[in-house]
């Protein structure tokens, strides 16, 4: 992938002028994204549930869906897990809160965040777990 990079500036190199440093810099960003994207998909963490039980876990999916998230493919990321956008404004508004005190003592916003999130996973693992009951039923 370092040499992919290198070949890449190497060509456009002439082609940018010493103004254009602004360029070059988002070239190397889009660069270095591609590598950590593709090092991300190969280390993957395997779901202890899914790896003793064979079926899905409510959480399964989310690591694939961060990831198409990151590649600018919304589609492919809600279709893999629906709850990640959801999950990383939860988190996010958590970590902000807990620096900034943005939520009231009653916590208000963090529960219905909470509940809002939860709601999307349990659907959303209801619909995948009645597709595979349908297809089990299916084949038998």
């Amino acid at each position: 992938m370092i040499r992919l990079h290198q070949t890449i500036i190497k060509i456009l190199q002439p082609l940018l002028s010493p103004k254009n440093s602004l360029m070059i810099l988002n070239l190397n960003m889009i660069c270095g994204r591609l590598g950590f994207i593709n090092w991300l998909q190969n280390h993957l963490l395997t779901c202890p549930f899914k790896y003793l039980t064979g079926i899905d876990c409510p959480g399964c999916g989310f690591q694939r869906s961060v990831i198409a998230l990151i590649q600018g493919n919304l589609h492919k990321s809600l279709s893999l897990y629906p709850a990640t956008i959801p999950l990383l404004l939860f988190f996010t508004y958590g970590i902000a809160d807990k620096f900034f005190k943005l939520d009231t003592s009653t916590n208000l916003a963090k529960k219905t965040f909470f509940i809002l999130t939860g709601t999307i996973v349990l659907v959303s693992y209801g619909f995948k777990i009645w597709g595979l009951y349908n297809h089990y039923k299916a084949s038998a």
